[in-house]
């Protein structure tokens, strides 16, 4: 599932989604007679394995790139760090996200999502990670972009607190200038 929405890129008709790749198991029930849907879903449970990780095999986030003309993948990224995991030499295996991104002008797509407190930039057109800052709590927001006297800026809340992806609460709103 996705909650935080798309970036897009007019000049290439490109959009920068996140994803979680994981598995879920979702009860369907009958719908309640003043609801407009005729099935509902009563919640789901995520597949975990017995130390709490998803239980199929990695990577469990992704920021991806797809080309609207064709319907193509441009590009594909690991999204999010299970830290303990990497010290114990697993590779990067990404997160559950929920938070949307910011496509620049300047060529980079910015997002925080991840259950980590890291807000990251992703090249627009590779998909290389450029850039990253740990901040004091999870960035499930979608981050903003804005200008002041003619300096482009980039924020984002690092509220975290998501029980979904168990990221650590606080009160932070964080701006970083473009150079």
């Amino acid at each position: 599932m996705l909650w935080g929405g798309i970036s897009f890129d007019p000049d290439r008709n490109w959009m920068y989604v996140n994803s979680n790749e994981t598995t879920n198991f979702c009860t369907i029930v009958d719908g309640k007679p003043d609801e407009p849907f005729r099935f509902n879903h009563a919640g789901y449970i995520q597949l975990l394995d017995p130390e709490g990780y998803p239980a199929i095999k990695p990577p469990w986030g992704k920021m991806n790139c797809i080309d609207l003309d064709t319907g193509e993948y441009v590009w594909k990224e690991i999204l999010g760090e299970h830290v303990e995991l990497t010290a114990r030499g697993i590779p990067k295996t990404g997160t559950l996200n929920f938070g949307g991104s910011v496509a620049t002008k300047g060529g980079l797509v910015f997002i925080g999502a991840t259950a980590d407190p890291k807000f990251r930039a992703f090249d627009s057109k590779s998909g290389a990670l450029v850039w990253e800052w740990e901040l004091k709590a999870g960035c499930n927001a979608s981050p903003c972009s804005y200008e002041v006297g003619g300096k482009q800026y980039v924020a984002v809340a690092a509220g975290g607190g998501r029980d979904k992806v168990e990221s650590v609460s606080g009160d932070e709103i964080a701006a970083f200038a473009l150079s």
